[in-house]
């Protein structure tokens, strides 16, 4: 097999164990969905954490959205990356700040990750009302002091890569914010639920 195949692509040709019915967990025969559809939910499986990404535009108004494409990538130098929808309301105002702000949410948290996901959310300042906040040291974009971390970076990379733009950041300054276990997302839900601590 070349080292170049695609792993779905071996996936599918993995013989059925009973035709194209689904397996014994109810999965759905991959022919039955679109592949972008089949490749969201596969990609589903994997458990991530939630993140806020923040960042100041040009005014020094502050902005946020919901991530969980985030992870560390280096310890030395120290550096984290960001996956970006082109289209979030976020993406040309990082690029625009070179700057943003990491907050790791905490399990009593899933009402902000909703919030910030949130189209209808409102723009700047508004945005944040009623949530406890302080500018981080380096980009000034707020850290959700709920939170369980927080990353605070220079922006110092960024890639298109198909409908994102992966951003490297070089961690300016960071810290943790509490002991409380950190929110996590898989199969379109939010773990632990909140009511469950």
């Amino acid at each position: 097999m070349s080292a170049h195949t695609p792993i779905a692509a071996v996936a599918d040709k993995r013989p059925a164990a009973s035709g194209s019915a689904p397996s014994r967990t109810g999965a759905v025969p991959p022919e039955s969905e679109a592949p972008s559809r089949r490749f969201r939910r596969t990609a589903g499986r994997f458990p991530t954490g939630v993140t806020v990404v923040t960042t100041l535009d040009q005014d020094r108004r502050p902005h946020g959205t919901t991530v969980n494409s985030f992870t560390t990538v280096s310890m030395d130098p120290c550096l984290v990356l960001v996956a970006l929808g082109h289209s979030s309301r976020l993406h040309d105002k990082i690029l625009a700040s070179s700057a943003f702000t990491v907050s790791v949410l905490s399990a009593t948290q899933e009402h902000e990750a909703r919030w910030f996901a949130d189209p209808a959310r409102p723009a700047g300042v508004d945005a944040f009302t009623g949530r406890p906040w302080s500018p981080a040291p380096y980009s000034g974009a707020p850290i959700l002091l709920d939170g369980v971390a927080y990353f605070d970076c220079a922006v110092e990379e960024a890639r298109p890569a198909g409908d994102h733009t992966l951003l490297v950041g070089r961690v300016e300054t960071f810290g943790v914010l509490s002991d409380v276990p950190a929110l996590t997302f898989a199969d379109s839900a939010f773990t632990p639920r909140e009511g469950q601590l």
